[in-house]
């Protein structure tokens, strides 16, 4: 699975999730919930690119 990157460069990896804000392991970027914000500056998903 690709991982994304913000412009504030937080990288999301799918295989790591982001457990710490309910995204589970394994998690592909495409079935985060709509609502998933970075966890580094607060963009929404729309503003991340495949790294």
């Amino acid at each position: 699975m690709p991982s994304y990157e913000c412009p504030c460069g937080y990288v999301y990896d799918p295989a790591a999730g982001d457990p710490e804000n309910g995204v589970a392991p394994g998690t592909p970027f495409e079935n985060l919930p709509e609502d998933w914000t970075c966890p580094v500056c607060g963009l929404d998903k729309g503003f991340f690119s495949q790294a």
